[in-house]
């Protein structure tokens, strides 16, 4: 995947927690994972970096690591 593509992930709610995106999306094997990339300011929402493995996202927000984009998509 190049740098400029972004991934939508469905989601079946209207919100998800950073922690449990990153781990949905594959961009971690697992919650330690995802808190040490958090913990280090390594995960970027919506283009700024965010501590906080609580975050909720919501449709249209973005998430990168690592290179990799992937987009909120909840139902409509």
């Amino acid at each position: 995947m190049s740098s400029h593509e972004i991934t939508d992930i469905p989601i079946r709610d209207d919100m998800i927690r950073l922690g449990q995106l990153l781990k949905l999306a594959s961009l971690v094997g697992d919650g330690v994972e995802a808190a040490d990339l958090i913990k280090n300011g390594l995960v970027l929402v919506n283009g700024e970096i965010d501590e906080r493995r609580g975050r909720q996202l919501h449709d249209g927000d973005t998430v990168t690591v690592g290179g990799e984009t992937v987009r909120i998509n909840t139902p409509k």
